[in-house]
Formats: structure tokens, C-alpha cells, sequence
């Protein structure tokens, strides 16, 4: 595994709150952290923008993925939207997490609860060449479902 430096700024009231962190040696992705000041209950079919309480200085080259935690899918229908969302190298704001109840029952998020996982990737930047044509392949224009359910 490739360790790269990211500085990380525990926002104002959130000092009580464990920094993202990997949950077991091999995880590709931290657990994200809930800085809420009162629970929120999210109905099924609501959203809600959840703080994590930290900002980030990613180095150039890098991004920061924020994804679901398959637990919390698997176990209530909670979600990520815009899974998964980006966090660019020079964006230094605080972190939030867009959490959608697609489940049967409410779910409250609580202070200081797993909400979602960061993993830091990197990035590559594309140079975009317009041509005529462009080389076939095997697969060509087929998508959605051409190769069978």
C-alpha cells in the first residue's frame, strides 16, 4: 500500500471526535465521523447534509473519494448521494456527507457515529484529442445490459 501525506484541521467542536482512521489493517477506505450538535432523524426517501468535522489539504495529484458504509446499507437502506463524492486537492472546506434513508424505517444519525468511508486516491488528468473517428473495438458502441442480464 502507497502512503501519501494529507494535513487534516479538526474543526471548532468537533475536538471530542476521532479522526478518520482505517478500522482494520487492509481497509482501503477511513471511517468519517457524524460532528452533529443534535441527532437527526431521516425519514425513509429524506437526505440530509451531515458534517464530519474536518478539513483536509490533499497533496496535487490526489483526491478524496467519500463512499457508503456497507453496514449501514446492508442494515437500515442508508446511503450515500453523489457516491461517490469528490473531494478535490484544493478544495479546504469543511467536509459533509450527503446521507439519504433509503430504507423502510427512520434512522437517526448520532453525534460521533460512523457515517461514511474516504478513501484517497489518485488522479490522473486528461488531455482531450478530437479526431473523426475513433479505434474500434470488440465491443464497440454496446452499454447497459448488451452482454445479457
Amino acid at each position: 500500500m502507497t502512503t501519501v501525506d494529507v494535513l487534516i484541521k479538526q474543526l471548532p467542536g468537533s475536538e471530542d471526535l476521532p479522526l478518520p482512521r482505517y478500522m482494520t489493517p487492509h481497509a482501503a477506505g477511513m471511517d468519517l465521523y457524524a460532528a452533529l450538535d443534535a441527532d437527526i432523524v431521516l425519514a425513509p426517501g429524506e437526505r440530509a447534509l451531515v458534517p464530519a468535522g474536518i478539513a483536509i489539504a490533499l497533496p496535487e495529484g490526489f483526491e478524496a473519494q467519500i463512499r457508503p458504509r456497507s453496514g449501514l446499507a446492508a442494515a437500515h437502506g442508508i446511503t450515500l448521494l453523489n457516491a461517490p463524492g469528490t473531494i478535490d486537492a484544493d478544495y479546504r472546506g469543511e467536509i459533509k456527507i450527503i446521507m439519504a434513508n433509503l430504507g423502510q424505517e427512520p434512522f437517526t444519525v448520532r453525534r460521533g457515529e460512523r457515517i461514511a468511508q474516504m478513501v484517497v486516491a489518485p488522479v490522473a488528468a486528461a488531455q482531450l484529442n478530437v479526431v473523426e473517428d475513433l479505434p474500434e473495438t470488440g465491443r464497440g458502441s454496446g452499454g447497459f445490459g448488451h452482454t445479457g442480464r
